[in-house]
């Protein structure tokens, strides 16, 4: 039986100090915030307790000199979180980064993945 087919692909990390202000989770989580439009369901849709997405936006918010992300309160209407214009460019930048690496990086990824047990 063969094992799991390797895959090799670029991760980002940026670090203000000790915190990761963004990484490959932090922008899956703004991004779910975008699409879900509340911290808990993202949470939800990540597979995550509302505690973890709640540290990890904290982590990242602490980074920035903007917030991310705004949230309203609950009560009647709901509350909910949307990505500010900051947030929006994060992740736009981000994935732009993570596609550029990528393509740059092509020829030099497919030969380490080659050299893995499940590569190509």
């Amino acid at each position: 039986m063969a094992g799991p087919k390797a895959v090799a692909r670029f991760r980002l990390r940026i670090s203000v100090g000790e915190l990761i202000a963004f990484g490959p989770g932090k922008i899956a989580l703004l991004e779910a915030i975008r699409d879900h439009g509340s911290l808990t369901a993202a949470a939800q849709a990540l597979g995550i307790s509302y505690r973890r997405a709640w540290t990890m936006l904290d982590e990242t918010q602490r980074a920035l000199r903007y917030p991310a992300v705004a949230s309203a309160a609950g009560g009647q209407q709901g509350g909910g979180s949307m990505l500010t214009p900051v947030g929006e460019e994060i992740v736009e930048r981000y994935r732009r980064i993570e596609q550029q690496a990528a393509q740059a990086c092509a020829e030099d990824l497919r030969a380490l993945q080659a050299l893995l047990r499940g590569g190509a």
